[in-house]
């Protein structure tokens, strides 16, 4: 006999929260030690331990094919040196999968990699639709002076591998720079 899982509707709130997520991540600066380029600036950073992005999951389900998994992002406003809050960023662990991102609120960039190193940047906000295709790294950057909040939805099965970019970082940056977001090559590569 096949076991259904029962549809089901959730609130997202304009800030992004989720009315009863069944998970709610949270990292802050302390979760994401190297991640930044300017390790000066994120030491002096450390002492306050800002609150970089939060993650809700309105839906986890077990990493089986067919399955999608749904969230919003809320990264919050600032900097570490002149390189903007940004998420940690990974692969998949099935590498083969794609992601599709939807702007809510705020301005920020969508920065991917592939595996050889090609790079790209997407600018995103509020209506903004965004695919990542599969084999490209993804991280998102909040670029304006309010929280950047989007909704994302993904293979179950996709998977994260974060220790690609833990230890190799993303070819490009996003840092202010006259005033405003730029894209540069990360001089850590």
């Amino acid at each position: 006999m096949t076991s259904y899982i029962q549809p089901f509707t959730n609130m997202v709130r304009p800030d992004g929260v989720i009315e009863n997520a069944q998970t709610v991540q949270q990292r802050r600066l302390s979760d994401m030690r190297g991640f930044y380029a300017d390790a000066v600036a994120e030491e002096a950073a450390a002492a306050s331990d800002p609150m970089i992005y939060e993650v809700y999951y309105a839906y986890v389900p077990e990493a089986v094919p067919g399955e999608l998994g749904i969230c919003t992002t809320t990264i919050y406003p600032g900097k570490i040196g002149a390189e903007y809050y940004m998420t940690k960023g990974h692969f998949h662990g099935k590498i083969d999968r794609a992601e599709l991102y939807f702007g809510l609120s705020g301005s920020g960039m969508l920065v991917m990699e592939t595996p050889d190193g090609q790079t790209n940047a997407q600018p995103m906000g509020k209506g903004t639709s965004a695919y990542v295709p599969p084999y490209w790294a993804h991280r998102t950057v909040n670029v304006g002076s309010e929280p950047f909040v989007f909704l994302a939805c993904f293979p179950a099965d996709a998977g994260y591998d974060y220790g690609t970019i833990a230890e190799r970082g993303f070819g490009i940056l996003v840092v202010e720079r006259d005033g405003g977001p730029q894209v540069i090559a990360n001089p850590r590569r």
